[in-house]
């Protein structure tokens, strides 16, 4: 099978098995402010990542590329909605159009519809730093995802078996290129062990992609004669993997993985997290309802955090994560298992 075929397959599927379930986010609830002592106009959306210069705390995470036509249909779609919204938009894994130049126009449609505008590339662990400045090179982007998928591959038919190097060649790339490095996970989550690893490196961005969302281990058991059933349950919860995140890195942290709404959001700049990726719920957006749709509602999204921000009287992103949560259920069992305090999040008054 071709990877583009493959890429097709991949969109596919995730169109009709749909998000997951699973984040944790239904376990955290803000603590009511009834003299929030601020106004809307007073919020300010604007996310503080660092050399990653994002405008909007949301962005369109890696998705599409490398499928022929019908991926540079949907990637010109995906780039024209970023440029409106004024968000950042990451594009697919890049090796198809490394291995072959035929399928870089699913790519490059991308900065052909946003040329301002702040565009990741996207590649796997197993790059040289040869193929990273290549990714980059082809779409002019802006920063560079390096993307971790050891159970997507597993479970993959004909996916990689061998895994050593990765953390050396992540280094590597992130010490020579002249753009920052994001690792992200692909729906398994980041754990603290992970990202205190990652900290001893160059990189300037963790996106957790925790369990939740699009899962990569089901949608190549559909490709698989034999299912790895174990692997569909796998991985770290979205909002616990944000916690493990922030601490140990002191870079700046990204959420995804699951993410539907304003309030799963918000919850995760409660949590740690400078922006927040969606995927999957923007790709069946995009492809059920249309371009303008999409644009709608991210616009309502902006729209859906101020409300929020304005009634727990934070005014910046940053801000949200001194405002009081009460962590019960499954995550904070979690977060007491792993050593974490969840009663942390709730600031009690000190008499």
């Amino acid at each position: 099978m071709s990877r583009a075929q493959r890429k097709m397959d991949h969109i596919n599927y995730a169109l009709t098995t749909g998000q997951g379930a699973g984040t944790m986010f239904e376990d955290i609830r803000f603590v009511h402010q009834a003299l929030p002592g601020l106004g809307v106009g007073d919020i300010d959306l604007r996310p503080k990542t660092g050399d990653l210069n994002l405008k909007s705390p949301v962005f369109i995470n890696a998705m599409t590329g490398g499928g022929g036509d019908q991926t540079e249909k949907l990637n010109g779609m995906l780039a024209r909605a970023a440029k409106e919204t004024g968000m950042a938009m990451a594009v697919g894994s890049q090796m198809s159009a490394i291995k072959d130049p035929s399928e870089r126009a699913s790519f490059k449609v991308v900065r052909k519809e946003n040329p301002d505008g702040i565009i990741f590339s996207n590649l796997g662990s197993e790059a040289s730093l040869e193929q990273a400045k290549e990714a980059v090179e082809i779409i002019e982007a802006d920063a560079l995802q390096i993307h971790l998928n050891v159970v997507q591959e597993l479970t993959m038919p004909e996916g990689d078996r061998d895994f050593k190097g990765a953390l050396e060649r992540i280094q590597h790339i992130s010490e020579s290129l002249h753009v920052p490095v994001i690792v992200k996970e692909t729906g398994f989550g980041i754990s603290y062990e992970t990202a205190m690893k990652l900290a001893g490196t160059k990189v300037a961005a963790i996106d957790v992609s925790g369990y939740g969302g699009t899962n990569f281990a089901k949608i190549e058991n559909e490709r698989r004669a034999k299912k790895l059933d174990y692997f569909q349950d796998w991985g770290i919860p979205t909002a616990a993997a944000i916690i493990e995140v922030k601490k140990a890195f002191d870079g700046t942290v990204l959420a995804s993985g699951g993410i539907k709404n304003a309030q799963d959001i918000i919850k995760s700049f409660l949590l740690g997290a400078d922006a927040a990726g969606l995927a999957g719920s923007f790709l069946k957006l995009a492809v059920d309802e249309g371009e303008s749709k999409l644009i709608e509602s991210v616009f309502e999204l902006h729209e859906d955090l101020a409300m929020m921000m304005t009634a727990l009287g934070a005014s910046t992103i940053r801000g949200i994560q001194d405002c009081p949560a009460i962590i019960t259920g499954n995550l904070a069992n979690y977060l007491l298992a792993r050593g974490f305090d969840p009663a942390a999040f709730a600031h009690p008054v000190k008499n």
